[in-house]
C-alpha cells in the first residue's frame, strides 16, 4: 500500500464494477480519485464506499465534452495536476450483423471510442510528466463472439490508440497502456446477461480456462500496477485480465 501516495486519479464509469473497484483500490493506495458517471445517486453510494475524505465524484457523461469539461475544471482546482487516468466507461448490448441499427452504432461508438479519446485529449494538459494512462478494452476485440461485432470492433480501436498515444505522449514520460479484461462478475455483466440474451453467466463461465469468472478486484490489481512505478518500463502494452479466457 502507498504506492500512490499524494497522487492524483481519474477514473471515468467510477460508480460500479471495474471502475468502482479500481476507484477503491487506488485510494487504498494513497491517491485522491475523481470519478465520474452518469446516475449522482450511484457516484454518491461509490464516494462512501471509496472513502469521502479520499474520493471526489463529478457527475456526467463521457460522450459530452461538456462534462468532460467540468470533471477536468475539477481536478484543476485541486491544483496538483494529473497523475493517474483509466479511462474506463464504456457501454456494450448485443446486437449481430442483421440487427445493428444507426443509434446501436452511434451510442457504442460514441461513449466507446469518441468518449475515450476526449476524455485522453482534455486530460492532456493536466497529465504531469510521468503520468500513467490506461485504456480499458477488452477480450472481444479479438475473440470475434457473435452479436457483440459493434462493440468488439470499438474496443479494437481503444487498443489501438494506446498504441498510437503511448508513442506521442512518451517524449513526457506519460506511460500509455491497455487491459483488456475477460467475462468480469459487474452489473454491466449481470444486464447483458438477463432476459433473452444469447449468453448465461454460467455458460461464459464455463469458457473461461480457470473455470470461473473474475472478480473487479482482480482487474483493479492489475491497474494498480500499471498505475504505479512497478510498471515503470511497460508501455503501449495490452495487459489481458481474463482466465487464459483469450490465451489459452
Amino acid at each position: 500500500m502507498g504506492q500512490l501516495e499524494g497522487k492524483t486519479a481519474v477514473v471515468t464509469g467510477g460508480g460500479t464494477g471495474i471502475g468502482l473497484a479500481t476507484a477503491v483500490r487506488l485510494a487504498a493506495e494513497g491517491a485522491h480519485v475523481f470519478i465520474t458517471g452518469r446516475r449522482k445517486t450511484v457516484l454518491d453510494a461509490a464516494v462512501e464506499t471509496i472513502g469521502p475524505a479520499t474520493a471526489t465524484a463529478v457527475v456526467g457523461d463521457i460522450s459530452d465534452l461538456a462534462d468532460l469539461d467540468r470533471l477536468y475544471d475539477a481536478v484543476r482546482v485541486r491544483g496538483r495536476g494529473l497523475d493517474v487516468l483509466f479511462a474506463n466507461a464504456a457501454t456494450a448490448s448485443f446486437a449481430t450483423l442483421e440487427q445493428v441499427t444507426e443509434e446501436h452504432f452511434d451510442e457504442t461508438f460514441g461513449v466507446n471510442v469518441r468518449g475515450t479519446l476526449f476524455t485522453v485529449q482534455k486530460a492532456l494538459p493536466l497529465l504531469n510528466d510521468g503520468a500513467s494512462v490506461i485504456l480499458n478494452s477488452s477480450v472481444r476485440a479479438d475473440d470475434g463472439v457473435a452479436a457483440f461485432g459493434t462493440y468488439a470492433a470499438s474496443k479494437a480501436a481503444v487498443r489501438s490508440f494506446a498504441r498510437t498515444w503511448a508513442n506521442e505522449l512518451k517524449g513526457r514520460g506519460i506511460r500509455v497502456n491497455t487491459i483488456s479484461p475477460g467475462t468480469i462478475d459487474t452489473p454491466a455483466l449481470d444486464a447483458a446477461t438477463a432476459g433473452d440474451t444469447p449468453f448465461t453467466k454460467s455458460e461464459l463461465a464455463a469458457s473461461v480456462p480457470l473455470g470461473r469468472i473474475g472478480s473487479p478486484a482482480e482487474v483493479a490489481d492489475v491497474v494498480a500496477f500499471l498505475a504505479s512505478g512497478q510498471s515503470s518500463f511497460v508501455l503501449g502494452a495490452n495487459l489481458y485480465v481474463d482466465g487464459g479466457e483469450n490465451q489459452i
